[in-house]
């Protein structure tokens, strides 16, 4: 049985086609009739594998999923599982954790961009758990491809990244995931993506497990049913389960303990179904087992024996989440109290193994570490649309100590930007501290490719800054790189805030006599309190305003004066950027309908204060 079974992994940097190349394949696989695929399609590209709403809005893929398509090949009939991987640095902790369940890689590369700094890494992950990669250099069609060159950039890169000979002898191939073509040769004969299949078939090794060994499954992610609650999802590495069977689990951080399998189900097309048994080699899903964990071993009852744990690489950046003591408390949310907090938080652990949570000074408050501001964002987003409330502080990077010395982390910066705003680029980056390792210009381009080594804290807010200073041309794209010593001082932010110093609704007439002050971010009519940052001041300094103030009723009129009232245009903040803009003193005030920014203490003499308390310290 496990001769007839593939797990292969598409592993990518973001944007460069791996779920369109997967749901191309789907559609080309036989299994499927049109109309049904086409019913599950949706988001801005209209795929099928990006089926959460927030892949669907920003078109990346946030979760890794797979699917089961059997192809028939000289009367034998292949299962092979499709793994699709996120692209995002920041969701690195994904694709981690499942490359344990493949044995190769199909390695997507764009035929113009070639390896970005995410091909580095994926591919690094891949060597690490000895899959061998097979290269598809995609968008082959693109009129400023360069596919040739693009082949002999991943050879290089294999080549740094220590591969053996057997590795550096990859089969390539030429497609375009989008058109749903393929050829081996650039310019050669064109067929359809069975000749992908053909591929994995072909160079994927099947499963290296042992039929006759005592059971061993390693939980490689977890899914949930509000019917039935967790189930465990992992490649079985040894031996075979039943239903009903009763079974050991065996933890990392927990003492070994008996559970019973209640029903057993293997990957089907796009879903799952019922089966009595598995064998070593598949992929499959465990109903039954309460509170299983990523990382856990369903081992044999009578002889248990476990795997290596997974190991993810450690967070880079944190953030404290609390909970939400503003005067707007539970207008918009239902879940409000850090009870209800540390609960979903706690059930955010159970699937996001990337992520650390750990207990804050106060009992309302948490420290919540993860990949990057992205990682956190979407984990925000997530938590105000399901109507959570809460209050979040500056990010902060996660420095370590080496030697006695204190070392931050630095990350891989690639940035492609027309040639007449390299100036305005290069200076962004260099007054955060970026050290340049390489600059090219491509051919039959206008574009320069620069890529730098820069601390991670300057990233926050750098990509804002850059999309203003090219007029929204540059292309950035960055991972972890290393931890290294600290860098010096680097800006946060060169402006001050507006803070609001009355509780009330803003009128059209002191945001009109406050128009050159600086941006706003609320409008005539919308509720302020005390506190509130409602701008971004054009200096450096805070500054309280009343954007409250009515004009006070007398009997002299001017005809037409009132109808002059001009109010600077909105600036609507969207959940990252409020996190890049806050600094130190500040909150983000996240609801299911509201994004405010707010200073820590809401009473103008508590700043100051705090501010004395603080200058006194520091003289002392």
């Amino acid at each position: 049985m496990q001769e007839q079974i593939r797990n292969v992994a598409i592993i990518a940097h973001v944007d460069h086609g791996k779920t369109t190349l997967v749901d191309r394949m789907l559609y080309q696989s036989g299994m499927f009739r049109n109309e049904e695929l086409d019913r599950l399609a949706g988001g801005q590209h209209g795929l099928i594998f990006d089926s959460n709403p927030l892949e669907r809005e920003r078109g990346i893929t946030i979760l890794a999923k797979n699917c089961a398509i059997e192809v028939q090949r000289e009367g034998i009939t292949y299962r092979v599982n499709v793994i699709d991987t996120p692209g995002h640095a920041d969701f690195g902790g994904e694709v981690e954790r499942v490359l344990s369940m493949a044995d190769g890689v199909l390695l997507l590369v764009d035929s113009f961009d070639g390896p970005m700094p995410q091909t580095r890494f994926v591919l690094q992950k891949a060597l690490e758990n000895n899959l061998k990669p097979m290269v598809v250099i995609n968008k082959a069609d693109r009129a400023d491809g360069r596919p040739s060159e693009v082949v002999d950039e991943v050879f290089d890169l294999l080549v740094s990244l220590e591969a053996d000979d057997e590795t550096l002898d990859f089969p390539i191939f030429y497609a375009s995931g989008r058109d749903g073509w393929c050829e081996k040769e650039l310019g050669g004969e064109r067929h359809d993506l069975n000749l992908i299949f053909d591929a994995i078939i072909e160079h994927v090794p099947p499963p290296p497990v042992k039929r006759d060994a005592p059971l061993q499954l390693r939980v490689s992610t977890l899914d949930h049913s509000e019917f039935i609650g967790r189930i465990a999802i992992g490649r079985i590495a040894a031996g075979k389960i039943t239903g009903n069977e009763e079974v050991q689990v065996l933890s990392p951080s927990a003492p070994p303990r008996k559970a019973r399998i209640q029903e057993i189900h293997l990957f089907e097309g796009l879903g799952r179904k019922k089966v009595a048994e598995a064998e070593a080699g598949n992929i499959c899903a465990i109903i039954g087992i309460d509170n299983i964990e990523i990382g856990d071993t369903i081992a044999c009852l009578k002889k248990p024996s476990a795997l290596p744990a997974i190991l993810v690489d450690e967070p880079t950046l944190h953030m404290t989440f609390r909970v939400n003591d503003g005067p707007f408390v539970g207008r918009e949310g239902k879940f409000v109290t850090s009870r209800q907090l540390k609960d979903r938080l706690d059930k955010e652990l159970e699937r996001n193994v990337a992520l650390k949570v750990e207990q804050g000074d106060r009992t309302e408050e948490f420290m919540v570490s993860g990949r990057g501001l992205m990682h956190l964002g979407i984990l925000l987003e997530n938590m105000r649309r399901e109507g959570f409330e809460m209050c979040v502080g500056m990010p902060r990077v996660i420095e370590r100590q080496v030697d006695g010395k204190w070392h931050e982390p630095f990350e891989h910066l690639v940035l492609d930007c027309p040639l007449d705003a390299q100036g305005p680029v290069m200076m962004l980056v260099g007054e955060r501290r970026a050290e340049m390792m390489d600059m090219s210009t491509r051919s039959a381009s206008d574009m320069v490719h620069m890529e730098f080594k820069i601390p991670a804290r300057g990233l926050i807010g750098l990509r804002t800054k850059l999309l203003t200073a090219t007029a929204g041309r540059v292309i950035m794209h960055h991972s972890y790189l290393e931890h290294g010593p600290k860098s010096g001082l680097i800006p946060r932010r060169n402006s001050g805030s507006l803070i609001a110093v009355e509780h009330g609704q803003a009128t059209p007439y002191s945001l009109d006599a406050l128009f050159d002050r600086g941006v706003f971010f609320v409008e005539p009519g919308e509720q302020v309190y005390e506190g509130q940052i409602v701008g971004e001041h054009n200096r450096d300094n805070d500054l309280e305003v009343n954007v409250v103030r009515t004009k006070k009723l007398t009997n002299v009129r001017a005809a037409g004066k009132d109808d002059n009232s001009s109010v600077r245009p909105l600036k609507k903040l969207k959940l990252e950027e409020a996190l890049e803009l806050v600094v130190e003193g500040e909150l983000v005030e996240i609801t299911p309908e509201s994004i405010r920014i707010r200073k820590h203490l809401l009473k103008e003499a508590d700043r100051r204060r705090e501010k004395r308390r603080a200058k006194a310290e520091k003289e002392s």
